[in-house]
């Protein structure tokens, strides 16, 4: 656990987002009293959206007709 004043709190600031954020507790004390907890924010999932990429994909007409590169190889 980081326990900062926060009189230096603005000279380790970088340091103590850093450490917030790979999961240890950080408090911010001021005149020997918690005043303040960093903690990293959980942003909530987008859930996926039945249908949103419709028309974005396009298939060509021949899609599935055998690549002239691989004619060789056709039996």
């Amino acid at each position: 656990m980081h326990e900062v004043t926060l009189e230096e709190m603005p000279q380790r600031l970088r340091d103590l987002v850093k450490a917030a954020v790979q999961g240890e507790t950080v408090v911010i004390v001021k005149d020997h009293q918690p005043l303040v907890q960093l903690v990293p924010l959980t942003l909530p999932r987008r859930m996926p959206q039945f249908g949103s990429a419709q028309g974005s994909v396009i298939m060509a007409d021949n899609f599935d007709e055998p690549l002239p590169d691989f004619a060789d190889y056709m039996p």
